[in-house]
């Protein structure tokens, strides 16, 4: 059987989200591909965000760049100080976490067996991948 591999489209707007995450300094960012282990979800994001104005502002430019990426506008569970939750249809959700919640509630450990994209920082000298990783 050959895994499960994103779409042009898709990998561009899941590259688009990553690097907003990053670009509001997310850390952690994890892409999860739930294709081969859910009827209902495809990706899980999930970032890492201290409470308050780095949450927001890392919501605010994932939204920003989404929608910019062909994505729809994305519906919003929360907020709270502690947990955000952007779901952009049914293909992608993101989670932006504040440590201790991301630690309590173990996403990546509840979808174990999810496969892990990988989406590297970009440099000049580094193509990106966003391939599943090992």
């Amino acid at each position: 059987m050959t895994p499960y591999t994103p779409t042009d489209s898709l990998h561009r707007q899941l590259r688009a989200i990553v690097d907003a995450a990053r670009e509001r300094r997310a850390e952690d960012v994890v892409v999860l591909d739930l294709t081969d282990v859910s009827s209902t979800l495809e990706y899980f994001v999930i970032c890492t965000a201290t409470a308050g104005l780095q949450l927001n502002a890392v919501q605010e430019n994932i939204r920003e760049k989404a929608q910019e990426a062909g994505l729809p506008r994305p519906t919003v569970e929360g907020p709270s100080e502690r947990w955000l939750l952007l779901a952009f249809g049914g293909s992608i959700v993101v989670h932006i976490m504040t440590k201790e919640a991301r630690e309590y509630y173990d996403l990546e450990g509840l979808w174990s067996d999810a496969r892990t994209l990988d989406f590297p920082e970009q440099t000049p000298n580094r193509p990106e991948s966003g391939q599943p990783s090992a």
